[in-house]
């Protein structure tokens, strides 16, 4: 039985020899356990700009479990998992970080879960946000609210991307071969039998990450599109609310005139061209944002292109 651990990477040179070392300590503790166990280690290199490449070239010269595919430039996260999981030739696949936030030391417990055949996917999920600014962690609780009240996929409340899962799963996964992708969408729409695995909130044992905080609100939008129409009742219901306002204003405006004899013919004209507009430009955002969406996905570019793996330039 063979496991393949996908690892996405982006400028992890600092953190590749601990996560490395990390991995080779749990696998040589599993196969004491379980004797026909295997392993392979896919690093995908996402267009990294520091020496990550090059340790992985070193790392697979010198294990011939490590693979690696790298990226003719950065395509995202997103992109690297699901190249990851095309290329993994495992019965059973775990998607991990490796900047150990993700600790390694939850794969066997993972892996005594699927095997029983009880669940599909063992996964994790963080209870507390421990190191994370205050703002941040608010908004991603905000985050996982709306989306829970305005899409019929339920994702939960910091689960994380760290998942062990069976071949079926992951087949049933790459079926989906969107352009715009959001994984922990994907995973929960797929469905199947999932276990949660609590855990305290673990921070990056060396490194910067590359996930600033607008970058995080960029992928909840992209989140929210991808698995939600809701933003599109919301201009609806806008449009409507706006021309109410409109009347509201214009009658208030007339009984004013027409009681305290105020001319309110500027401020009147000035507050409904302000609001009107404003409610325009909302509306055609949130339009905009899904026609985007659909622009991208018909032109069908590949989700990811590889320049390089472990037998050499492609």
């Amino acid at each position: 039985m063979l496991i393949s651990a996908v690892v996405p990477c982006y400028n992890e040179e600092e953190v590749l020899p601990l996560f490395y070392e990390k991995m080779c300590e749990i696998m040589s503790n599993m196969k004491k356990t379980y004797n026909n166990l295997e392993f392979e280690l896919l690093f995908i290199d996402d267009g990294s700009k520091d020496k990550t490449l090059l340790k992985l070239r070193e790392l697979s010269k010198l294990d011939k479990r490590v693979r690696f595919i790298s990226f003719s430039r950065n395509f995202g996260k997103e992109s690297a998992m699901f190249a990851g999981l095309e290329n993994s030739k495992g019965d059973y696949v775990v998607v991990l970080d490796a900047d150990l936030q993700h600790p390694p030391d939850f794969i066997p417990q993972m892996y005594e879960y699927v095997k029983s055949g009880e669940y599909d996917c063992a996964t994790t999920r963080r209870v507390s946000r421990k190191g994370e600014s205050p703002v941040r962690s608010w908004f991603a609780r905000m985050f996982y609210k709306i989306m829970n009240k305005i899409s019929q996929t339920e994702i939960v409340d910091g689960a994380q991307d760290f998942r062990f899962m069976t071949r079926q799963m992951v087949n049933s996964i790459l079926e989906l071969k969107e352009y715009n992708r959001f994984s922990k969408g994907i995973f929960s729409w797929v469905g199947y039998k999932v276990k949660y695995i609590e855990y305290e909130n673990v921070e990056r044992a060396a490194g910067t990450t590359a996930w600033s905080f607008w970058k995080l609100f960029l992928y909840s939008i992209d989140g929210i599109c991808a698995f939600s129409t809701f933003p599109l009742a919301i201009s609806m219901f806008l449009g409507v609310l706006s021309c109410t306002l409109a009347v509201l204003i214009f009658v208030i405006s007339l009984i004013m005139s027409a009681v305290a004899g105020n001319d309110l013919e500027f401020p009147t004209i000035v507050s409904l061209i302000l609001l009107l507009g404003g409610l325009q430009l909302a509306c055609t955002g949130i339009l905009g944002q899904y026609l985007s969406k659909t622009y991208l996905e018909s032109k069908k570019r590949p989700i990811y292109l590889v320049r390089e793996t472990e037998e050499g330039i492609k």
